[in-house]
């Protein structure tokens, strides 16, 4: 639908002379690549890990948000540079073709923004932002189409295609950044730290937790590590650390957190004398954990 759109918006802004709608075909051009680059980089991702990544390849979705923004980015810099000439020199405009135009992309949008909704991945809301731009967009050139065919006003083309590239790139820039922080593995903007650590100090037997990072794979599904002190006497055996590993990582999991990796500490390890470079305490009290009649140790 976009590409076919696309080739009717080229078409139609050469014959309406309305660099508003030529910029919007630009932006849907862009739209189209980004949603081909979208959509095999959602094919790559959901494959399994392997010996190159063992994690998976589901940072590759993001890798196609990355792309897609910069083509976007792109698009609106040479659309900006074209529309400032015609603000100081404004062309007239064909009102009614811009009129029946806007019509076409507000319905050819609207329909991708209800395809895409629901999406759950980055990648996924990206590209569901951008159509829902689009309408936005088309719905402002379908009242300034109104407008420049009941009064002369020329200029009002030019401006309403740096107003809604703007718009655009203040967007696009937006959910940059945040596919930017998940690349560098910061922790994702709808988990906080604070939050992650008081949900393991509050489960019984922990008494306190250190060391704790949390990064996200694709913005969806996030990973996390940490050294959780447990209460003196409540993990003796090696039974009871594995019921504490499994309520830990159930309660994790309403943090988007699928994938955790815990390392028990026996209360006597906490605070300076455990660091992740340094097993000896850990060691320490392994080794003196009490038998459970058998070979077993916590």
């Amino acid at each position: 639908m976009n590409l076919t759109f696309t080739v009717v918006e080229l078409a139609g802004g050469l014959l309406t002379n309305s660099l508003a709608i030529l910029s919007d075909a630009l932006h849907d051009l862009g739209d189209t690549v980004s949603l081909a680059l979208a959509w095999r980089m959602a094919k790559i991702s959901s494959r399994r890990g392997d010996e190159t990544f063992s994690y998976g390849y589901r940072r590759f979705s993001l890798l196609g948000a990355v792309v897609m923004s910069a083509l976007l980015i792109g698009g609106g810099v040479v659309v900006v540079a074209e529309a400032i000439p015609r603000l100081l020199h404004p062309e007239t405009t064909n009102a009614p073709g811009m009129f029946f135009l806007a019509i076409g992309g507000l319905l050819i949008n609207g329909l991708a923004a209800l395809r895409m909704r629901g999406g759950r991945s980055l990648n996924e809301r990206i590209v569901t932002w951008h159509f829902l731009e689009d309408v936005l967009g088309w719905a402002a050139v379908l009242a300034a189409s109104v407008i420049m065919w009941i009064w002369d006003v020329p200029w009002l083309d030019p401006l309403l295609s740096v107003l809604i590239t703007m718009y655009v790139l203040w967007n696009v820039v937006r959910h940059l950044r945040q596919t930017l922080v998940i690349f560098l593995q910061g922790i994702p903007a709808s988990v906080r730290l604070e939050d992650v650590e008081k949900a393991i100090r509050t489960t019984p037997g922990v008494e306190d937790v250190h060391h704790t990072h949390i990064w996200s794979q694709d913005g969806e599904h996030h990973v996390l590590t940490a050294h959780v002190v447990t209460k003196e006497g409540a993990v003796t055996t090696f039974e009871e650390a594995t019921q504490l590993r499994v309520l830990l990582k159930k309660r994790l999991t309403r943090f988007g957190i699928s994938h955790a990796t815990l390392e028990l500490e026996l209360d006597r390890c906490a605070g300076p004398t455990c660091s992740d470079s340094n097993d000896v305490c850990r060691e320490s009290a392994a080794s003196q954990a009490p038998d459970e009649g058998s070979s077993r140790r916590a």
